[in-house]
C-alpha cells in the first residue's frame, strides 16, 4: 500500500469515527430527552469515539472494504459503532419517542454534512478551494470532501427500512397492527435482504442519484 493510498485510509477511517461517534450519540442524546438514560449512564451521550467504536465494524471491516475498493474489487464501504443501549419502557410518549430516536443518529449525520458543506462553499467563494469530486489534492479537501459524502450516505443508507437499520424502527411506528407478520418476518431476515441488496447493486443504483445531488451543490456558484 502506498503512502498517498495510507493517507487516504487515515483520512477516511477520522471522519467514518466521526461520523458514527456522532450518529451512535445522537440516538443517546434523543433517548435521554425522552426520559431513558440507559445510554446516558453508560457514557455514550460523547462524541468520544472510544463510547462508540466497535473493533470490527468500526475499524477492521472499513479497512478492508476501503483497501478492496481501492484495487478495484467489488465490496461495500461499510462500517458500524456499538449499538446504543435504549429502553422503551422508560421513554415518555413512545411513539414519537421511537421514530426521534431512530432519526437522532441520521440528523446528527445531516448536520455534519451540512457544516461540511458550508466549509466546502465557503472556500470555493474565497478562491482557496483546490479539488473537485473526483480530483484531489489537498489532504484538507479530501477530509471536507468525505465528511459530506461520508454522513450522508450514512444517512441515507439509515433510512432504510430493513432491521437492523433506523429507517426499519421507523416503519415499525406508522404499521398498522395487522402488518406485524409482516415486521417480524422482516426483523428475522432483514439483515439478509439487505445483504443481497447490496451484492446486486441495489444500493449502488440508490445512492447515484444522491451522488449527483452532492456533485451538483459542489459546482453550483462556483
Amino acid at each position: 500500500m502506498g503512502a498517498e493510498l495510507l493517507g487516504h485510509l487515515a483520512i477516511y477511517l477520522v471522519v467514518l469515527i466521526f461520523a458514527i461517534s456522532a450518529h451512535e450519540a445522537g440516538h443517546a442524546w434523543m433517548s435521554y430527552k425522552f426520559g431513558d438514560d440507559t445510554a446516558y449512564l453508560l457514557g455514550r451521550v460523547t462524541l468520544d469515539p472510544r463510547a462508540h467504536t466497535d473493533p470490527i465494524g468500526t475499524l477492521l471491516i472499513p479497512i478492508i472494504s476501503f483497501v478492496f475498493a481501492s484495487q478495484g474489487l467489488f465490496l461495500p464501504l461499510l462500517g458500524w459503532g456499538k449499538p446504543t443501549p435504549v429502553n422503551p419502557l422508560r421513554w415518555r410518549r413512545k411513539d414519537l419517542a421511537n421514530v426521534m430516536v431512530s432519526l437522532a443518529g441520521i440528523m446528527a449525520n445531516l448536520i455534519i454534512a451540512s457544516g461540511g458543506l458550508v466549509v466546502i462553499k465557503g472556500l470555493q467563494f474565497s478562491g482557496v478551494w483546490n479539488g473537485t469530486m473526483f480530483g484531489f489534492r489537498e489532504p484538507i479537501t479530501l477530509l471536507l470532501i468525505y465528511t459530506l459524502t461520508m454522513n450522508v450516505s450514512l444517512a441515507v443508507f439509515n433510512l432504510l427500512p430493513f432491521p437492523p437499520l433506523d429507517g426499519s424502527h421507523v416503519l415499525e411506528t406508522f404499521l398498522p397492527a395487522s402488518a406485524r407478520p409482516f415486521f417480524e418476518l422482516l426483523e428475522q431476515y432483514g439483515f439478509i435482504i439487505l445483504m443481497v441488496f447490496i451484492y446486486l447493486g441495489f444500493i449502488n443504483i440508490m445512492f447515484t442519484p444522491v451522488m449527483y445531488v452532492i456533485a451538483f451543490l459542489l459546482v453550483v456558484g462556483t
